[in-house]
């Protein structure tokens, strides 16, 4: 059985944003908490709020998390569900 192409490329590059420590960091905790915001995850992962949003704008723009605004803070969620499972087998 031939696996399309552009199947593959997409599990590699959602394997790639997840490949890096901090950002698996980021969606263990999600997965583990439901969402949070920013300042939540800044002062947990000890990053600047500049490189946090790096990450999370990997993530977002893969589709594995979103944000949703409450007020003044946006509280992010993972949605991707292939990205929970590879978590969760991680972990």
């Amino acid at each position: 059985m031939e696996i399309e192409k552009y199947i593959l490329e997409e599990k590699a590059e959602l394997l790639k944003v997840l490949g890096h420590p901090t950002r698996l960091c980021i969606i263990k905790g999600l997965i583990k908490d439901g969402e949070n915001n920013v300042s939540f995850m800044q002062e947990c992962l000890d990053v600047p709020q500049s490189t946090l949003s790096q990450h999370l704008g990997k993530l977002r723009a893969l589709g594995i998390i979103e944000g949703v605004r409450k007020g003044r803070e946006i509280y992010y969620r993972v949605i991707n569900e292939e990205a929970i499972k590879i978590i969760k087998a991680l972990f």
